[in-house]
């Protein structure tokens, strides 16, 4: 199988890693994917966000030539994804949500084996198989079983394995999860790494904070349908303002603080039900926070604590689809169950 290590294989229509319009795909009678637009351009880190079940992995499937659509186009670099399903492949590399690595096996020989199976002579599968060993901090690791491996390592080394065919677009698969903090933000290094040397990254995610660290632009997906589409700081102005959150010292200030800064904004605070003292005011001018801090100094009233926050990811999410981002879907399948149905 030719994969293209012999004949470099250029990207056509290089402006545009993704072009998909009108995507459909049902399993019996449940509409997974449901006319989905995705465009991105290369160089960038693209994230789709949204819950269990939402549809991100029948898309990515689609896109990888894993799944034919039911109905719609897709294009990687100008390519069809149906009628130059070959050349698609060449030109990507997939990393899905659990490790595609053989636990019987050393790292090192793992890279070996997808080399191989990639084209690359013995020689040059060794050479690979340590320079990614090397970029994703596994050489001390190389010769041990995996089955001693934690998560992360395993995580780190299916992606080394994805990129050994270094392709201009690599579909991450909710790449971390199950992941602990500080191997999550290794990963989240890497993937910049990757995009800072010329690949481009579509990623799904149901991480909040990891869409908005990583990703240039966002397409919000719930229930097989693109519900939003921009960049983080567009998705989260289009929900509305920032809101300024502050505490005051003294819990008996409570009602005049409450008092004041209603008169001063015009507005009906939001006030925390377990600590009185906590109060949250949507602005749309930072400027009105003077006025604010001024009023309260004048009726003596004394602050522990004042910030200005815009609109986080999550409050984007609970807008625009009328629920939290980790809700459960339990109302349909869940993409491991749809995967099994392809599959069959």
């Amino acid at each position: 199988m030719d994969y293209g290590f012999k004949k470099k294989l250029e990207p056509n229509n290089g402006d545009w890693a993704v072009q998909a319009s009108g995507l459909v795909k049902t399993f019996g009678s449940f509409r997974a994917v449901d006319h989905v637009d995705l465009n991105v351009r290369a160089g960038m880190i693209y994230g789709v966000l949204g819950p269990n079940g939402a549809g991100k992995t029948t898309t990515i499937r689609m896109l990888a030539t894993l799944l034919r659509p039911d109905a719609g186009s897709a294009t990687i670099f100008g390519h069809d994804v149906v009628k130059e399903s070959q050349i698609v492949r060449q030109l990507i590399g997939v990393t899905g949500q659990y490790a595609s690595v053989d636990e019987s096996l050393s790292a090192t020989e793992n890279l070996i084996i997808f080399s191989r199976l990639l084209g690359l002579g013995r020689a040059e599968a060794r050479k690979k198989a340590g320079e990614l060993l090397e970029e994703f901090g596994l050489t001390e690791a190389a010769k041990r079983p995996l089955k001693n491996f934690s998560g992360g390592m395993r995580r780190r080394l299916d992606l080394a394995a994805s990129l050994i065919a270094q392709p201009p677009l690599l579909f991450l698969d909710e790449p971390t999860t199950g992941l602990d903090p500080r191997t999550r933000a290794q990963m989240w290094d890497t993937i910049r790494r990757l995009v800072k040397t010329g690949s481009t990254v579509l990623l799904t995610t149901q991480y909040l904070e990891e869409a908005d660290q990583l990703a240039d632009r966002i397409a919000v997906i719930d229930r097989g349908k693109v519900a939003a589409e921009g960049t983080v700081d567009e998705l989260k102005a289009s929900v509305g303002s920032s809101s300024l959150q502050l505490r005051v010292q003294n819990p008996d200030d409570a009602v005049v603080a409450r008092n004041t800064i209603e008169k001063v904004l015009g507005i009906q605070l939001l006030v925390s039900q377990q600590e009185a003292e906590k109060m949250t005011a949507p602005i749309t001018n930072v400027d009105v926070v003077t006025d604010v801090l001024n009023a309260l100094r004048e009726k003596g009233v004394h602050l522990a604590e004042i910030s200005v926050q815009k609109p986080t990811l999550d409050e984007v999410f609970l807008t625009i689809t009328g629920h939290g981002v980790q809700e459960d879907e339990s109302s349909s399948p869940s993409e491991s169950q749809k995967a099994k149905v392809a599959s069959v």
